[in-house]
């Protein structure tokens, strides 16, 4: 753990200082080829380098400008060279050759840089693109259509029983939230989905670049702590109540709240709308069979919580 937040600060310190790694690669560079190479224009290939590097981290603009950068400085040491009586002078071949690697050093930061940003561009939409799925499951959630999908049901029927439980606002939140989005395809792919979500949502924001607007900011930060914090909820689903779906007689205390809620949520919504039998090998039929699985599949006071509530709508 000690270890990986030293890499973790070693990286911030890095992306901070960037443009100083970037002139101080071109300087040791140019000190390097004059010092030790006998024929400098051997190494010319070198300072595409940090041409290349300063495209793709840092755009198109920066990755030209350390081209011009890197040009600048080995003209003014071949300016420096030749007013020594006792240099060498450069042929036509090798002024050709010069003006050619020149050229080509502009063209690869500008490429790069362009290719870098475009990259950035879509990272920039995809972020978009999350604020927007955010507020269409919040406005999902918070609809009053009398005919709701399934997902919305569940999502609300666990909140409901985890608000008759007593859990706090935040809690119940956190379980609507995991409901919806258990809903959303395959939970073997969607999990680890959702985790790389969140680490690529916190990851944006702390870049000044990527240039989102307060209210964007404060709803990725939100959804990316809100993923973090769910994760156990759907992860603890998934395993009890998916993959061990067909153990009857559960680890209760070893289950989150949260999961079995759900679990029982999506049962109780099932036999509302389908009259045939659901659940783990289909032992689950009736409202009566739920009571039965009380401190076995479900717990009791889960349990107790939906016939309160079904008590009390009657």
């Amino acid at each position: 753990m000690g270890e990986e937040k030293r890499l973790r600060r070693l990286k911030a310190y890095f992306q901070k200082h960037f443009d100083l790694f970037i002139i101080s690669i071109i300087l040791l560079g140019i000190i390097g080829v004059a010092i030790l190479v006998h024929y400098k224009l051997s190494l010319l290939n070198f300072f595409f380098l940090p041409v290349l590097l300063a495209g793709y981290f840092l755009g198109k603009r920066q990755g030209v400008l350390t081209a011009l950068l890197c040009i600048l400085l080995l003209g003014l040491y071949l300016f420096f060279l030749r007013r020594n009586p006792s240099g060498p002078s450069l042929s036509a071949d090798e002024l050709v050759n010069l003006v050619t690697w020149a050229g080509f050093l502009i063209l690869t930061g500008a490429i790069i840089g362009s290719v870098s940003e475009q990259r950035e561009a879509k990272v920039r939409s995809l972020s978009q693109a999350y604020i927007g799925v955010l507020d269409i499951v919040l406005k999902y959630l918070e609809s009053a259509d009398e005919e709701r999908p399934k997902a919305v049901r569940v999502a609300l029927l666990a909140g409901r029983l985890a608000g008759k439980l007593g859990l706090s606002r935040s809690e119940i939140e956190n379980i609507k939230s995991a409901a919806l989005l258990l809903q959303a395809g395959d939970m073997a792919t969607n999990l680890p989905f959702l985790e790389n979500a969140a680490s690529f949502m916190q990851s944006e924001i702390k870049k000044p670049e990527a240039g989102f607007k307060d209210k964007e900011i404060v709803m990725l930060s939100t959804t990316a702590s809100l993923l973090k914090e769910i994760k156990p909820i759907m992860e603890g689903y998934y395993l009890h109540y998916v993959r061990e779906a067909s153990v009857i007689d559960k680890e209760i205390k070893s289950v989150p709240l949260g999961s079995s809620l759900i679990a029982l949520a999506e049962t109780y919504d099932r036999l509302s709308t389908t009259p045939f039998a659901v659940g783990p090998e289909s032992k689950i039929s009736s409202l009566l069979d739920v009571q039965k699985m009380a401190g076995r599949y479900f717990p009791e006071e889960a349990v107790q919580a939906l016939l309160d509530l079904i008590s009390s709508s009657r």
